[in-house]
């Protein structure tokens, strides 16, 4: 077995969040006076943290200070409605039991604030995460590798034994970055085509090849 570390972003990646983080911006639009967003807008617009969902998500031309009033409005309903419509992707459950089955350590690195990323790390995946970690002071978002070296360094792990496995461009980018083994997964907020350019070596439709390929290559 090739990997003792899998390092798995969280949104999109392991649990579909975007139905509450849609329900939570739009929210927070209404109360600002702004036009909703669609589900796809919504899709398109995250996975850089909060701060740039909201950037993305109010009209072009929004002055600072209405933005950070939006960007907190959508934290305060945010928090009170993380795991609302979330849920884990098909097959996602059974692929982490096998693979702490196996003494392969699972680690969670997100864009996502720490507070949400570790409450919905215990709400779907108690006892089988050895580390999240989520948007925390000190430590740059994705795609900057600092995240996932802190996971390495603190679990004593190899970068020629870890795996990071995501499904947009900043988890690309992160393995990349941290001169680790990537893995991309179609199931996620990120289409194809919108990844063009990126250099993807491991693409896997289903948990069941990513587990096969973790485990049995």
């Amino acid at each position: 077995m090739k990997y003792g570390l899998v390092i798995f972003d969280l949104d999109g990646t392991l649990l579909n969040t975007l139905e509450d983080l849609a329900d939570a911006c739009n929210g927070a639009l209404r109360t600002a006076g702004f036009p909703e967003r669609s589900l796809d807008e919504v899709r398109r617009f995250v996975g850089n943290g909060v701060a740039r969902l909201i950037q993305r998500a109010v009209p072009e031309g929004t002055d600072d200070d209405t933005v950070e009033g939006v960007l907190q409005s959508f934290k305060s309903i945010y928090t009170a409605n993380v795991n609302v419509k979330t849920r884990p992707y098909p097959g996602i459950p059974e692929l982490l039991h096998r693979l702490k089955a196996e003494g392969v350590r699972i680690a969670v690195n997100s864009n996502k604030v720490d507070a949400a990323t570790q409450a919905l790390c215990r709400a779907h995946f108690d006892g089988l995460i050895d580390l999240a970690l989520g948007e925390t002071t000190g430590i740059p978002k994705k795609p900057s590798p600092e995240g996932a070296e802190h996971i390495m360094r603190t679990l004593d792990a190899a970068p020629d034994k870890t795996l990071y496995v995501g499904d947009g461009d900043a988890d690309i980018l992160t393995a990349q970055n941290a001169h680790i083994d990537g893995a991309w997964v179609s199931w996620g907020f990120r289409k194809p085509e919108e990844l063009q350019g990126l250099d993807i070596k491991h693409r896997f439709d289903t948990a069941a090849a990513l587990e096969q390929f973790i485990l049995h290559q």
